[in-house]
């Protein structure tokens, strides 16, 4: 009988449990169970020694801070980019003496602005002598009118006459996407001046950044630097000589604080110069130019009637520029009419005309040229030739200066710009499409007539403004009423004037199908015979004399 021990059976037995369970462990089996032996119970099995919360932690300790790190790195490389983008904007500063300043013989046809700022150039050059009598300089001048008539030119010749530095930079450089950006540009511009004081600082287009605040949150960067201008105006000391010169063509945009004294003490109106001041321009803008001896200036400037300096400035670049295409060595006077038809008119264009098409320009334009020699304002040139987006033009000399203009002048100017359709329809029975701008002018003159100078036949002693909201439907369409009879009334007059003379009306369209261009002297030689119809420019200003008393 052979003894056996249950302890070492029972040993051995468990050894072999653990080496079984040891190798299914780490042996995927070949077949699967289909209830205990599951895909989902052999990745259980698999994952059983996987820490996931240990793997995460370990994770977020080692590679967090660098992918936080690289982050940084890229948002720092977008700012610095963006940078870069950002205009860096820099005053332009001027020196006296320098080349680029300029002096008051530079300056022309502004007379009167001249005056009011001689008195900044005294004070800059002596401010001890007011300052004794208790006087300060004004911190501000804002000057307005039309663009080109001369505001940064007299801004910088003050700086030059006046010996102190001159900063220019316009408004539109303090306006920026980024928020604080035009105020520091501000503040950083103030502060240069203050440092080189005397100086003056011009800001150009002023309404850019001076337009009146809204309230709203929209434009919240715009009256932020607006905020900061009209603190840097207010803190100027008795002794910083630091004057602010602005300008704007829009006044009535700007921020009411602005305007007030103690920020621009000064308002200074720059109009289109006068007969005297363009002459004076032209004077300057031909200095040092070789003139010919046929040349007129002050023909040139009767020609230029509402024109600013800019655009003379433009006419005597385009007249040496057309003498420099032709090889001449002087500026002829031709030079000069070219030159001002260029501007006034614009580029002349070679277009091919049809036979019939130019046959009904002559007598379109001669229209015109006629009605002009009837009313009383001759006519300086009349042409069939294309210039800009006009198929023919004709050209008038004013006589004389003049602000103030009747009811019956005003009258004579709608039949003279009527004359054109009016001609069509008596020759062919028939009008086109070439009438289109001279509708526009007469439009604007009835309506200027009846809505704003009360130069109506019935409505004549208020204004019917079309912004008075207040006015009823029956006053509305008196008003429309009052404009359709002016423009009838003139159109059926320059159908009654061309009818009268017409043998005069086909002589100019005759003239003008075979020369295209007429001169003053031809269109007088023209209308021989023919007398003006009305005198109305004469007797502008001559007093009515009083009829007499029967009972006396």
């Amino acid at each position: 009988m052979i003894a056996v021990d249950g302890s070492a059976i029972f040993g051995e037995v468990l050894l072999n449990h653990r080496v079984a369970t040891q190798v299914a462990t780490h042996v995927v089996p070949r077949h699967l169970s289909p209830i205990t032996d599951t895909p989902i119970a052999a990745a259980a099995a698999h994952t059983q020694g996987f820490d996931f919360n240990s793997f995460v932690s370990n994770f977020a300790l080692t590679w967090l801070p660098v992918c936080f790190f690289l982050l940084m790195c890229v948002v720092v490389w977008l700012l610095w980019k963006t940078v870069k983008l950002m205009p860096r904007v820099k005053p332009m500063e001027i020196t006296p003496g320098s080349s680029s300043s300029v002096t008051w013989d530079d300056v022309a046809g502004l007379d009167e602005a001249k005056a009011e700022l001689q008195e900044i150039v005294d004070f800059l050059r002596n401010p001890d002598h007011f300052e004794a009598l208790g006087a300060r300089v004004p911190k501000g001048i804002l000057f307005h009118g039309p663009p080109g008539t001369g505001k940064t030119l007299a801004a910088k010749a003050v700086a030059n006459e006046s010996g102190a530095r001159f900063y220019a930079q316009s408004a539109s450089a303090f306006v920026e996407m980024f928020a604080g950006l035009g105020a520091a540009r501000i503040r950083k511009l103030f502060e240069e001046a203050r440092k080189n004081a005397p100086s003056i600082v011009f800001i150009d287009e002023l309404d850019a950044v001076g337009q009146a605040r809204s309230g709203s949150s929209f434009n919240r960067e715009q009256d932020q630097t607006l905020n900061q201008l009209l603190v840097e105006l207010d803190g100027f000391g008795p002794r910083d000589q630091v004057v602010v010169m602005g300008a704007s063509n829009r006044l009535q945009d700007l921020d009411p604080a602005l305007l007030r004294p103690g920020r621009f003490d000064r308002q200074i109106f720059i109009q289109p110069p006068d007969l005297k001041g363009r002459l004076a321009i032209l004077a300057v803008h031909t200095r040092g130019k070789p003139l010919g001896d046929d040349v007129d200036l002050e023909n040139v400037a009767r020609q230029t009637a509402g024109l600013t300096g800019a655009e003379l400035h433009n006419i005597c670049n385009e007249a040496a520029i057309g003498a420099g295409r032709k090889n001449q060595t002087q500026l002829l006077m031709a030079d000069f009419d070219d030159a001002l038809e260029r501007v006034v008119a614009g580029l002349q264009q070679k277009r091919v005309v049809t036979d019939k098409e130019k046959r009904i320009l002559a007598y379109h334009e001669g229209g015109h040229a006629l009605l002009s020699h009837l009313v009383g304002n001759e006519p300086q040139k009349a042409t069939i030739i294309a210039r800009g987006t006009a198929l023919g033009y004709v050209l008038h000399l004013p006589e004389e200066e003049r602000y103030l203009e009747t009811k019956e002048e005003l009258l004579d100017w709608m039949v003279m710009a009527l004359g054109g359709r009016a001609a069509e329809e008596i020759v062919f029975g028939r009008v086109t499409n070439g009438a289109a701008n001279d509708l526009e002018k007469v439009t604007q003159i009835a309506r200027a007539m009846v809505f704003e100078w009360g130069m109506g036949e019935s409505v004549t002693s208020r204004t019917l403004r079309a912004d008075n909201y207040a006015l009823s439907e029956e006053t509305k369409r008196l008003r429309d009423t009052e404009q359709a009879r002016l423009t009838d009334a003139s159109y059926s007059e320059a159908l009654r004037l061309l009818a009268k003379h017409r043998p005069a009306l086909d002589r100019v369209a005759a003239a003008l199908l075979e020369k295209e261009t007429l001169s003053r002297e031809e269109l007088v030689e023209l209308f021989v015979g023919t007398e003006p119809d009305s005198r109305s420019s004469e007797s502008v200003g001559v007093v009515r004399a009083l009829p007499a008393d029967p009972t006396g």
